[in-house]
Formats: C-alpha cells, structure tokens, sequence
C-alpha cells in the first residue's frame, strides 16, 4: 500500500471524511477551521463552506444534502444554504461537545460526545473529566442515550455484519466492540477488543466490504490500522502525516483509502518542518470498501 497526498488541505482538526457516490466527490469537516470540505478526486475540484460553529461530523441525507454536527447541536444542510438546527443531544451539559458522528446502518445518526476541548478560537482547552456518551438519533428527531456518560474522547463508529458496533476512547487507546440489536436498537456488553496498541492512540474508522476496521492512529501513529472485529491486527498503512484523524474508501469502485489529518497544537517549528500536517491522504490498492448510508429524515 503506498499513501500519497490527494489534497494540501491544510486542516487543523479534519475528520468525518465520507464519501457521495451519486456525486463522486468526498466531504468532510475541519473542525478547528470551522469549514466544510468538498473534493473530486478525478478533477481536483475543491470547494469549502464556513459554519457558524465548530463542525465535528457530517453524513448524507437521503432526501439530499447533509446531517452535520455542530459544536452543540445537530442541523441540516445543503452548500452554500443556513444551517437548520435539528435536535441537541445533551441540552443540559454546557461544557460538553459532539465529536465523533455517522449515519447507522438503519438511517438514524449516531453522535458521541466529550468535554470541550476548544476555546472559541479553536485553541487547546485542558479537560478534566470523562463525560462524553453515545446518543442515537432518529429520522423524527428523537434523541435516546444509549451509554452512561463515561468516555473521554468519543471515536470510531461502525457496525458489523453479525451484531457488533464498534467505538473508541482516544485518550484510553481502547477500541470497544458491544452487541448491537437493530430491532431494539440498543447497544450493550461492551468488551475491549484493542488494548495499548503502539502506534498512536484511535481515532476515526472505517468499515470495509469485508468487515473489517481500517483505524487512524492519531497522535504520532503516522498510520491506518486494520483490524479484525476481534482486534486482531492485518496491517499497518504508512502515512505521510503524523496525525491521521478519519478515513472512508471512495472513488467509482470503493477501492482508494482516503485519510484526513490534523496539525492540532502542532509547533511552528513542526509544521515547518512536516508541511504535509493536516492533509488529505489517498491510500491505493487498500481494499474495497461499502457504499455509505444515509440518514432517513
């Protein structure tokens, strides 16, 4: 697998990086740039959009446009149109934000939360507790929790083909596989499946058509780590980026890793000396990857 940059996109914080078949074009968020990115990786085309606060998660809505995560709440939107606020999963916890976001297998929108880690000009915040939980959200803007609030920096979600959903803490360098009923729609008995694996901590993932869980390794890691739903490592992508933050398979056949990136609390003298922080990354001949579901409101 040889990684390469696609797009110097030059983000402070980008993540939830999905890809739009119908557009054949890829979107994600930068977060600590308040801004949203669209790029076409056949022609290049690159387009961006401010939001109002800080973006943390995006997915594709079947009716058109997107469902995005916002600092506080979630909202609705098209390029270049208002975001339309759509509910807020933790009204009474003020010193809490959404972080990681996807849409399920069955069109609700799963966001997790953390204690915000940001100042309003999207420098560091120090934190000092665990409170972030996962919270489902469904096509009528009902929001359920569905764990206690427990986790420090909430990341990775995907599901399983035979029942599982699997999620991270960051800063525990855990990864988490739990049950998954669908009909219910409830996750429960939690195990940890990855434990202190060297190479950075977790950050964003992916599924791919064989079910298995492409992991950024973020802080340091340089890296994607692949995954059994078991834990068991397959391989290990190289990057030209030491702060890899999200990844999704995209192009006309699913078969190109493309990787967002940080330069968070990054140094002058770092970033002088690795200009590539912060970029979009395309890995090659990583494997096959599913068509992105899309949210049912």
């Amino acid at each position: 697998m040889k990684a390469r940059i696609e797009y110097a996109a030059g983000d402070i914080v980008g993540e939830s990086i999905i890809w739009s078949g119908e557009e054949q074009a890829l979107y994600w968020v930068d977060i600590g740039g308040k801004r949203i990115h669209r790029h076409v990786p056949r022609s290049g085309e690159h387009a961006t959009w401010p939001a109002p606060d800080f973006p943390t998660s995006i997915g594709l809505r079947a009716s058109g446009g997107f469902i995005v995560g916002l600092r506080r709440e979630v909202a609705f939107w098209r390029p270049g149109e208002a975001f339309e606020t759509f509910a807020v999963p933790e009204p009474d916890l003020a010193d809490n934000r959404l972080n990681e976001g996807r849409v399920a297998p069955d069109g609700s929108f799963w966001v997790a939360t953390m204690q915000n880690n940001l100042n309003p000009d999207g420098s560091p915040r120090a934190m000092d507790r665990k409170s972030g939980a996962i919270y489902r959200i469904d096509p009528t803007g009902t929001v359920t929790q569905l764990t206690p609030r427990e986790y420090g920096i909430t990341n990775t979600m995907g599901w399983t083909h035979d029942g599982r959903f699997l999620f991270a803490d960051t800063p525990e360098n855990e990864i988490y596989a739990f049950a998954y009923d669908p009909v219910a729609r409830t996750i429960s008995n939690r195990r940890t499946i990855v434990s202190g694996f060297e190479r950075g901590l977790p950050d964003g993932s992916c599924m791919d058509a064989e079910d298995t869980l492409w992991n950024c390794r973020v802080v340091g890691g340089a890296s994607v780590a692949r995954f059994t739903a078991d834990g068991a490592l397959l391989a290990l992508a190289e990057l030209p980026v030491t702060w890899p933050t999200s990844c999704t398979f995209g192009g006309p056949d699913l078969s190109t890793l493309y990787v967002t990136s940080a330069r968070f609390t990054m140094t002058a003298e770092h970033l002088a000396a690795n200009p590539a922080e912060g970029s979009l990354v395309a890995i090659d001949g990583a494997g096959t990857g599913i068509p992105e579901p899309k949210f049912a409101g």
